[in-house]
């Protein structure tokens, strides 16, 4: 079927329809365009939702749950993921909504030109119909004058009392007029004759193939739609491989998830490594009954009655238990002595593995500076070589610095593994309580030392903000023991007790693990005091009895 032969008639309608075309391509065009923002609207979105809940964190922080793990790779997944919706933005700018928005530049021009050659053509046709219209209004009027003069002329001739001189006027108006006609006739027929050969060439020639112009462009636009339809598809066709490997990961990040090895973590990471408290010794509150008889030689002796007992005496101070309450801060000493066992021996190693990395960069440096000042030896020319010696002696320095740290660290480390923590755990028995502790034993901070013209450290000093919670109830606990003070303690803290040096007291509650025993003066006053600064000796009579330093 064609437009030119089938639709010679329709130019106007011809005119309507493709422009309705190229509308409906630019309205394709904007549909695509909006498509493609609502992708860039997703992927953005999606990229600040990930950056949300991905925020920026130290090394110390890393996660190491598997279910953090886990999330986490679901979300550099989605990052990726949010990349391909991109690219999908991204292609169909270029190879559609680019495309159609230039192919539609350029049927415009094509069309324009197509409507302008037809309407040509029509202009040429219509002149050609005038031309041909006005040869034949002419003829008509000159053969109506020459009738005229026909009629003029028999009337003369057959008039007796016309002249002769009217006569020849009249025949020779006729002539005139007669050939006028004849002329007119003739330039009718001439332009009658190439208005037919125009109009048929109009209709036989140019009109159709004006028309089939515009009904391959036509054609045209609808392929371009086709194929524009296509690249639409093979955009979201293209990144479907890489966006279900995106999910996949997800799928496997979600296997990865382990409850058993989450469990293990939380065991790591929070053990103390101290064991479970044992058995609280029975409190026999008989001792103070008077005994009649012979009951008096078998009871407990009685105590002066001007001098209260000490180990009975109700303090001020409540009782306060640890297990599940809140325990008053431990001070941070460097060797990490006021951490649990096993946090502390982590840390160290942590701290010990950080040093030698740092140590071997160090190293590096100080080979690369090394080779560097051989060349310039070499080469006198390319540097002067004691200006690298300032750098490698401060490279030395930072290296002896280090191993002077890894030194102590490990040292820490030996006594963490050794059972040589300066917590209730490596304390070691005395069996004289009256006298300082032996040559030898460990100093308030926890560090073991052989020398005693060593130059010690300062006592720790307790957290400002501890014992801050007051003691559950009024019950008095009795003595499990005595310690001597080697130190004086301010116990300037709520909760904790003034103590001067070799001031004896008893021992009420034993260390936790946390650096810190309850304690009663002779008064009946109670408090904690620091571990490290008593030396303690417990009852035979009580459980677990053994005398620490």
């Amino acid at each position: 079927m064609s437009w030119g032969t089938d639709l010679w008639d329709q130019f106007e309608n011809l005119d309507k329809h493709t422009q309705w075309g190229i509308d409906f391509l630019e309205r394709y065009a904007k549909f695509v365009k909006e498509r493609l923002e609502i992708e860039q609207t997703y992927a953005k979105q999606l990229r600040n939702l990930v950056k949300k809940y991905c925020p920026k964190r130290s090394k110390d922080d890393e996660p190491r749950f598997t279910s953090c793990l886990s999330f986490y790779s679901i979300l550099n997944e989605l990052n990726d993921y949010a990349g391909q919706r991109e690219v999908v933005a991204e292609e169909m700018g270029h190879r559609v909504y680019g495309e159609l928005m230039r192919y539609s530049q350029d049927l415009k021009a094509e069309r324009k030109h197509h409507l302008q050659e037809g309407r040509k053509a029509q202009q040429y046709l219509d002149q050609c119909w005038k031309q041909m219209d006005n040869s034949k209004k002419k003829f008509e009027r000159e053969c109506r004058e020459a009738e005229k003069s026909q009629i003029m002329f028999e009337r003369l001739d057959n008039d007796i009392n016309a002249t002769k001189s009217e006569v020849e006027k009249a025949k020779s108006q006729l002539y005139l007029r007669t050939h006028m006609a004849d002329e007119s006739k003739n330039e009718y027929a001439a332009q009658l004759q190439n208005f037919n050969a125009e109009q048929w060439k109009h209709f036989n020639t140019a009109i159709p193939l004006i028309f089939k112009n515009l009904q391959d462009m036509d054609e045209r636009r609808t392929v371009k739609l086709g194929e524009t339809y296509r690249s639409f598809a093979e955009v979201e066709r293209k990144v479907i491989p890489i966006i279900s490997k995106c999910l996949e990961g997800m799928v496997t990040a979600a296997k990865n998830v382990d409850e058993r090895r989450d469990s293990g973590i939380v065991v790591e990471s929070f053990k103390s490594g101290f064991e479970p408290p044992g058995d609280f010794p029975f409190e026999d509150f008989s001792q103070n009954i008077q005994r009649t008889g012979s009951d008096s030689t078998i009871g407990t002796p009685k105590n002066d009655p001007g001098k209260p007992d000490p180990k009975h005496a109700i303090g001020k101070a409540k009782n306060k238990l640890w297990l599940f309450g809140k325990k008053p801060k431990a001070p941070n000493l460097e060797d990490l002595s006021h951490l649990p066992p096993e946090q502390r021996r982590k840390k160290l190693q942590q701290r010990i593995d950080e040093l030698n990395r740092e140590l071997q960069k160090e190293m590096d440096q100080r080979d690369a500076l090394n080779k560097m000042k051989d060349v310039y030896e070499k080469n006198p020319q390319m540097g002067d070589p004691g200006s690298l010696q300032p750098k490698i002696s401060e490279t030395i320095c930072n290296m002896e610095k280090l191993r002077s740290e890894i030194h102590k660290n490990e040292t820490w480390l030996a006594e963490v593994e050794g059972g040589k923590q300066s917590t209730r755990s490596d304390r070691r028995p005395s069996t004289d309580v009256n006298h300082h502790a032996p040559h030898g034993r460990e100093s308030p901070e926890g560090s073991y030392t052989d020398d005693h013209s060593q130059e010690h450290r300062t006592p720790p000093q307790p957290d400002p903000h501890e014992f801050d919670d007051e003691f559950d109830d009024d019950d008095p606990l009795p003595a499990i023991g005595h310690c001597k003070a080697l130190y004086s303690f301010d116990g300037s803290n709520e909760g904790t007790l003034v103590m001067k040096e070799d001031e004896v007291l008893y021992v009420i509650e034993e260390d936790k693990g946390d650096g810190w025993t309850r304690v009663r003066k002779q008064s009946g006053v109670e408090g904690y005091v620091p571990t490290s600064y008593v030396e303690i000796t417990l009852e035979k009579h009580s459980k677990g009895a053994v005398t620490y330093i």
